[in-house]
């Protein structure tokens, strides 16, 4: 007998597992450890006996067999790891860095999918015309210039020409301080909204023409419809597939590609974390914050799944 959903949890737990795997050892393959990563060149000054205490302190004494399954039992019991830079759990870190990167991710993502759907619909009413053109230049430009290149672009515009960098402040929350959240926020959003908008734009455009012929289309047209309904409640709704499709696969990237735009602007999220994690070679705070994003990128396309009935019942999982 067929367990509904059993398939498609199996193949998520192989690939979260998967994932574990591959990022342990990738980490191991970096030349430094935990011991040089907290000393530095300080650690030739060591002798073999600190080393070797030290070794047992970070627990890199043991196999690496015995290192994964002591972090992939830490993680699973919700520690996640110990973070000896800080002194505290790798669990605590999150709680505080994870809220950031998700209220960065959902402002880039809303302002990439409302701008990409708004220049597609622009783009795709006449194609060929020098609108459409100018639509898809932006698409091209929005692809080809690199996140850190536009962060480091405005910092610096805003920083020295206006005086302004909201982001050389202690960071606040949005219940703290929500007008200097969102100051700190508005940049580092726009970087990755426009980021999100080239694809959702390009697909909205695909998908709106090849909508747009559909016979459902032209009876509409046929009875009278206003075009602007039409292209609201016929093209566009019937189009949406694609565009959640995109969306929901460029808001898992965000989550990843958070990692530069975070340290740029001094945002405490999680790929901030990650960056000086890795260079403390804290291996555990690496692992498990990598993991978490690979959770949260499976519910993501979980819920997408979902928004897909939602959008068209006829489709069956």
């Amino acid at each position: 007998m067929k367990i509904p959903g059993l398939s498609r949890t199996l193949s998520v737990l192989a690939t979260l597992f998967g994932i574990s795997i591959f990022v342990f050892l990738v980490l191991r393959v970096i030349p430094g450890d935990s011991i040089t990563g907290a000393f530095g060149i300080e650690t030739g000054a060591l002798t073999p006996g600190q080393i070797a205490e030290l070794r047992v302190y970070y627990g890199i004494d043991q196999s690496l067999l015995l290192q994964y399954i002591s972090w992939i039992h830490s993680f699973l019991t919700g520690k996640l790891g110990f973070a000896y830079s800080t002194g505290v759990s790798v669990a605590t870190l999150t709680k505080s860095s994870l809220p950031v990167t998700i209220e960065l991710a959902i402002i880039g993502t809303v302002l990439g999918v409302v701008l990409g759907i708004a220049i597609g619909m622009f783009s795709a009413k006449k194609p060929g015309s020098t609108r459409d053109f100018a639509g898809q230049l932006f698409g091209l430009l929005a692809l080809a210039i690199p996140g850190f290149v536009l962060s480091t672009g405005i910092v610096t515009v805003m920083a020295n020409k206006f005086h302004y960098f909201p982001n050389g402040y202690e960071y606040m929350t949005p219940w703290e301080n929500p007008w200097m959240n969102f100051q700190q926020m508005m940049f580092p959003g726009l970087v990755l909204g426009i980021a999100v908008a080239a694809p959702v734009m390009r697909t909205t455009r695909s998908a709106l023409l090849e909508t747009v012929d559909k016979d459902f289309v032209r009876t509409a047209h046929g009875k009278g419809v206003p075009n602007n309904k039409v292209q609201y409640r016929h093209v566009l709704r019937n189009s949406l597939i694609p565009i959640v499709t995109m969306t929901g696969i460029q808001f898992g990237y965000l989550l990843g590609g958070a990692v530069i735009v975070e340290k740029i602007f001094a945002l405490p999220g999680m790929g901030r974390q990650i960056l000086d994690a890795i260079m403390k070679r804290e291996y555990a705070t690496v692992q498990s914050s990598i993991m978490v994003f690979a959770i949260m990128f499976v519910l993501i396309n979980v819920a997408t799944d979902v928004i897909y009935r939602k959008i068209d019942p006829r489709i069956k999982k």
